[in-house]
C-alpha cells in the first residue's frame, strides 16, 4: 500500500478537528464523544501480543473458534443477513501439491495498521501493546478502513444492536473488528478463540506476548518456520501462521 502523504493527513486532521466541535445532539459534542474512549492504561509498548495460528492442527470441520467469537461478543449468528463475523475460516489449496489446509483469519493486529492510516477520524487505533481497535464513539461508519484492510477483517454493523455485552459495547453503523478480546486480556485472561480451541483439543492457536522469549508463541516463532499473511505489505502483522 503506498504510504500516506504527511501534508494529507494533516490536512484531513484539521478537517477533523474543525468539524470536531459541531453539536451531534443538544449539548453533546464531537470533542465531548472523543473523550468517552476506553482508557488505555493497561497497555505497555514492551508487550507485543499477538496468536500463533498452526494449520496442521486446525481441522476444516471444527468452527469451535468461530463460535466462541460470537458467543463472547455478542455478535449475532453468523446466518444473519449481514451478520458481522470478526473470525473465518479459510480454507487454501496448494495448486502444486494439491495439500488442502483450513485456518482460522480475524484482524491481523498490524504493527503497521493500514486501517489506522486511513481513518479520518482516529476512531481506528493501536494500543500500545499492539492491539488494533475501533472506538464506536468517534467512528464515523465511512469504512474506509475497511477498503483499506488486505485481510476483509472487519465489518459494518447494519442493524440496531441488541443483547449487547457489557464488557464488548458495539453499535450501529460502525465499524468493527476482532479486539483480542482485549477485555480479556486486561485481566490476565486469552482470548475466547484460543480457549475454545485447546477445549475442542486442537491447540492450534496459541495466545502470548511474542517480545517475552520466555513465552510459548515467541520460542514457537524463533524455532519454528512460521509466515505471516500478505508479508510482502510489510505490516508486520501480530498474527503468525504455520504449515500454510
Amino acid at each position: 500500500m503506498t504510504p500516506v502523504d504527511p501534508s494529507r493527513r494533516r490536512l484531513v486532521g484539521l478537517a477533523t478537528a474543525g468539524l470536531a466541535g459541531i453539536a451531534i445532539a443538544p449539548g453533546v459534542t464531537l470533542f465531548e464523544v472523543a473523550r468517552a474512549r476506553a482508557p488505555e492504561a493497561s497497555a505497555s509498548p514492551k508487550v507485543r501480543w499477538g496468536l500463533l495460528v498452526d494449520a496442521n492442527r486446525c481441522t476444516p470441520d471444527c468452527t469451535a473458534c468461530v463460535g466462541a467469537c460470537a458467543k463472547e461478543n455478542g455478535l449475532p449468528d453468523a446466518k444473519t443477513a449481514n451478520a458481522p463475523q470478526w473470525i473465518r475460516k479459510v480454507d487454501l489449496k496448494d495448486l502444486a501439491t494439491a495439500r488442502s489446509v483450513s485456518a482460522p483469519v480475524m484482524c491481523q493486529h498490524c504493527a503497521k495498521p493500514p486501517c489506522v492510516d486511513v481513518c479520518p477520524t482516529g476512531a481506528s487505533f493501536k494500543r500500545a501493546d499492539g492491539i488494533v481497535l475501533v472506538d464506536r464513539h468517534t467512528c464515523i461508519g465511512c469504512r474506509y478502513c475497511m477498503m483499506a484492510c488486505p485481510y476483509k477483517a472487519r465489518s459494518f454493523v447494519f442493524a440496531p444492536v441488541t443483547g449487547q455485552r457489557p464488557d464488548v459495547p458495539r453499535g450501529r453503523g460502525c465499524v468493527e473488528s476482532c479486539t483480542l478480546c482485549v477485555h480479556r486480556i486486561d485481566r490476565g485472561g486469552i482470548p475466547a478463540c484460543v480457549e475454545a480451541c485447546a477445549a475442542a483439543g486442537h491447540r492450534a492457536i496459541v495466545f502470548g506476548d511474542l517480545n517475552d522469549p520466555a513465552s510459548e508463541i515467541a520460542r514457537r516463532v524463533a524455532a519454528e518456520s512460521s509466515k505471516a499473511l500478505r508479508a510482502d505489505l510489510g505490516l508486520a502483522p501480530g498474527v503468525r501462521y504455520q504449515g500454510i
